[in-house]
């Protein structure tokens, strides 16, 4: 059985990876074009929704979005997920309508190819770097005065306690939505550690269903930085709240699928 397990395993982390990079290299030179002019970026992130769209389809696996706020695309939201995976921007750009920024770790910029599409598209930032930080902050404002909604993971990066306990989060995003005075919505991806988990490197594949929740607005209107920890403590507490609920459906990966997939179907 140990072998049986073993050789699932490796052809199914083989499917996987040849259908996440297959329709990259696809499509890279389209990117490679697109990328030399700023009005053309727009079209690069719709190839990006594509991409991520048709991989995550073919994982094999049960992927459920739940929507539990009105979508406005006349509006501007500041979306704060949390970071469990590597499968987080991918989710996010699958299921965010428009023309996503996201505030990312700069390292995102030093991946072969796909680092050069990121870096033109998107926000890099290096937390560790105060004039690094002081930069992205200008970019996102920017990025929310151009209409274009952000994505900003409020831990900072993932936690060796992924799917169980968040980080505190940082200021950046909840001060931001203050000063802008714009709605923060909660993003809640309960699952992702489980199917890709951050291993320092090493690449682990497991089935598992998939899952995101994007949750009511918090309102900032009328609120000063004085509400800055009020409005963090908000944000986590609703994130906190959702990871709490779907953790004890998760038994050894793949193992507790029927009851995990009885409570997906039912909306939990």
């Amino acid at each position: 059985m140990k072998a049986i397990k073993y050789l699932y395993h490796r052809i199914y982390t083989t499917w996987c990876v040849t259908w996440f990079v297959l329709p990259f290299v696809v499509t890279y030179p389209v990117q490679a074009l697109l990328i030399k002019k700023e009005q053309w970026y727009r079209h690069v992130h719709g190839i990006n929704r594509l991409w991520s769209t048709i991989f995550l389809r073919m994982f094999l696996t049960p992927l459920i979005v739940e929507w539990r706020m009105k979508f406005d695309p006349r509006q501007r939201y500041i979306f704060t997920p949390n970071h469990s995976s590597y499968l987080d921007i991918p989710m996010m750009l699958h299921t965010i309508p428009g023309f996503l920024n996201f505030v990312g770790k700069s390292s995102l910029a030093k991946v072969p190819l796909w680092g050069k599409v990121y870096d033109k598209l998107y926000i890099s930032v290096d937390r560790k770097n105060a004039l690094s930080s002081a930069k992205s902050y200008i970019k996102s404002v920017k990025t929310l005065e151009k209409g274009r909604n952000l994505v900003i993971f409020p831990e900072g990066t993932i936690p060796p306690t992924a799917g169980e306990q968040l980080l505190s989060f940082k200021d950046g995003p909840f001060k931001l939505a203050i000063e802008k005075q714009l709605p923060v919505v909660p993003v809640t991806m309960p699952y992702n550690q489980h199917f890709l988990p951050d291993l320092n490197g090493k690449l682990k594949v497991r089935w598992h269903p998939l899952k995101i929740v994007i949750h009511e607005p918090i309102q900032t209107k009328g609120m000063t930085l004085a509400d800055l920890p009020l409005l963090k403590e908000q944000v986590f507490n609703v994130i906190q709240t959702e990871i709490t609920k779907h953790k004890e459906t998760y038994v050894n990966g793949y193992s507790n699928y029927q009851k995990i997939s009885t409570l997906i179907k039912a909306g939990v």
